[in-house]
């Protein structure tokens, strides 16, 4: 296996008024390609800011990022963004999916955004939705859906335009016991069924213990456990 993400000496800082908080310091690791890594810490520790500047959203105040052997550090923000399009998929605690879309529109986003054409995305959205046992709710919309369901349906959405990178924060915290454990297989199995890298934030124990890896982020500092 070889590092698909690099870290070297994260920095970043935040403005609390007129004081500044350093949310990273000297951040650093290397995660192999098609593992499953968790980031723990408590609320605030700063694991969200790291998922954004991993996926590009946001930028560090030193210290270099690097996906896939590209620079992300380095990037200006159109540059930012054609990355995130074409090798990230994001998976978030409370769904993010498009409430005026139906599921089966919600999924084939990313692939309308990277030029699939029509065949293309119809046939991958169908595969999808098989595979996580929702072809039955294309059509339905998300507001028709249990939590569990529209989980599953934000990971394939996310998963659509094969990226090499997922991350997702708190992507069990808004389920129950039973439903998160589904969720969690789907989140180890299909993206290894691609070779996918997955960082997922997390305070649960459940999604800890399938990790390939658990770093742990506390005053700023990040450290493996």
């Amino acid at each position: 296996m070889t590092s698909y993400v690099v870290l070297e000496d994260l920095d970043k800082y935040y403005t609390e008024g007129t004081a500044w908080r350093r949310v990273l310091s000297g951040a650093g690791a290397q995660i192999e390609r098609g593992s499953l890594v968790a980031i723990q810490g408590r609320s605030g520790s700063g694991k969200t800011t790291l998922l954004n500047l991993i996926g590009g959203l946001d930028v560090p105040d030193r210290g270099a990022i690097r996906v896939g052997g590209e620079s992300i550090h380095a990037m200006d923000d159109r540059a930012r963004t054609l990355f995130r399009r074409r090798h990230c998929g994001f998976v978030f605690q409370f769904f993010n999916l498009v409430p005026t879309l139906t599921v089966r529109e919600n999924v084939m986003i990313g692939l309308e955004l990277n030029g699939f054409d029509e065949e293309a995305k119809n046939r991958r959205t169908r595969e999808l939705l098989a595979a996580v046992g929702l072809a039955d709710r294309a059509d339905s919309f998300p507001d028709q859906l249990s939590g569990g369901e529209q989980q599953r349906i934000a990971l394939v959405r996310a998963l659509a335009h094969g990226p090499g990178l997922l991350l997702a924060d708190e992507p069990t915290g808004n389920l129950d016991a039973a439903t998160e454990m589904v969720v969690l297989e789907l989140i180890r199995q299909l993206p290894r069924e691609q070779d996918t890298t997955v960082i997922v934030a997390t305070h649960s124990e459940l999604v800890a213990d399938q990790a390939d890896r658990v770093l742990s982020i506390d005053s700023g500092v990040l450290t493996a456990l």
